[in-house]
């Protein structure tokens, strides 16, 4: 059994995955992290059948339960804390939470492999958001231009979005884009052509109607092609891969980004 600490267990993206944890028969959730609800049941705050504790942080829920593997989907204010941790405390990691730098990642990579857990980290624990990243990377390795578009909510803070930001970053492995004309050679605001993440372009739209829709552009001559991964308003989407990722992160020691990593490992 794989007992599990759902850190942000009262947030917008806990619902369908505690009820799938309820309904599998080798996972359980142990305890729940969230300042609001810190002294209460997992039973009455969020209908688990269990009487596990809502703690007020991770540091406390770790020295009280017995746990596998932290799942977070806290904030990108919260997730660094959160995840240092418990990877200090021997405990596996999936990182549902947007946030954390490349430095961060290579920080924590290390700090993993020197206590010997598997992290699985992702912008967007979707399939579908896997399979595009998966398509696109196929597609950067024949294509020689590209930028992102990350739309979010008109109220999500971070720029850009995890799984922009992951997008961007694992492209930047493949080969950097053929870039037009050079930021220092524009002629207006620099802003108007986005921020550069790891050698890309990444346009941040924040309106609502949005959760987290990733689209890739890639250009040629004479012709585009366009990647797009747009999910309904509602989390359920994340619910399939973040218990795959549950499942097989004990698998290997050290950081892992992306869902793809797993799905095509």
């Amino acid at each position: 059994m794989i007992n599990v600490c759902f850190a942000g267990v009262t947030g917008w993206t806990a619902p369908p995955i505690v009820a799938a944890i309820e309904e599998a028969e080798d996972v359980t959730l142990a305890a729940g992290v969230a300042r609001s609800a810190a002294g209460q049941t997992l039973r009455e705050r969020v209908g688990a059948g269990t009487d596990g504790r809502i703690f007020g942080t991770v540091r406390e829920a770790l020295a009280a339960t017995a746990v596998d593997v932290l799942v977070d989907y806290t904030s990108s204010t919260a997730v660094r804390d959160n995840v240092w941790t418990a990877v200090e405390s021997g405990v596996h990691a999936v990182i549902g939470s947007s946030g954390l730098t490349a430095d961060d990642y290579a920080e924590l990579d290390r700090l993993a492999r020197d206590r010997g857990v598997g992290v699985v980290a992702a912008g967007n624990f979707s399939v579908m958001a896997a399979v595009l990243q998966r398509a696109a990377l196929l597609a950067a390795e024949h294509l020689p231009a590209w930028e992102v578009i990350d739309y979010g909510s008109a109220g999500k803070p971070d720029v850009p979005s995890g799984t922009a930001r992951e997008l961007a970053e694992s492209l930047g492995g493949v080969h950097a884009p053929l870039q037009g004309v050079a930021v220092s050679d524009l002629d207006g605001p620099v802003e108007a052509r986005g921020a550069e993440v790891g050698g890309t372009r990444v346009h941040s739209v924040r309106l609502p109607g949005f959760v987290v829709t990733t689209e890739v552009v890639f250009g040629g001559a004479g012709e585009r092609l366009v990647l797009r991964h747009d999910p309904a308003l509602g989390p359920e989407p994340y619910t399939a891969g973040t218990l795959l990722a549950v499942r097989r992160v004990a698998e290997q020691v050290g950081v892992r980004r992306g869902l793809a990593s797993v799905l095509f490992a």
